[in-house]
């Protein structure tokens, strides 16, 4: 049984950082790719970044590069986001999902950016 679970959110100024953290279990993580997507009200949900597991190959949104930064730790099984010079428009629930979500999606951790 596939279980991500989130965590790290919270309200910050815009300017400042913030750390998500996912926990993985339940995948055979050198077979899988992990990803970090957002969810703004009114919104549908986008992606934000994806690391290969095994590779360690990384991909980000346009609106994220050179912001954000997705790694992941072998022996913790977890997957990070660090998230620097956050804006107002960062403002999102944010979800873990495994490969692309079509294994599963943790249950999100909301990011407030203030102005």
């Amino acid at each position: 049984q596939v279980q991500l679970v989130e965590s790290g959110g919270g309200l910050v100024q815009a300017g400042g950082s913030l750390r998500l953290s996912c926990a993985v279990s339940g995948i055979i993580l050198s077979d899988s790719a992990m990803g970090w997507y957002r969810q703004a009200p009114g919104n549908e949900r986008e992606f934000v970044a994806a690391i290969s597991w095994s590779v360690g190959s990384r991909s980000y949104a346009d609106s994220v590069k050179g912001r954000f930064t997705i790694s992941r730790d072998n022996a913790k099984k977890t997957v990070t986001l660090q998230m620097n010079s956050l804006k107002p428009g960062d403002t999102a629930v944010y979800y873990c999902a495994a490969d692309g979500g079509r294994r599963g999606w943790g249950q999100g951790t909301q990011v407030t950016v203030s102005s």
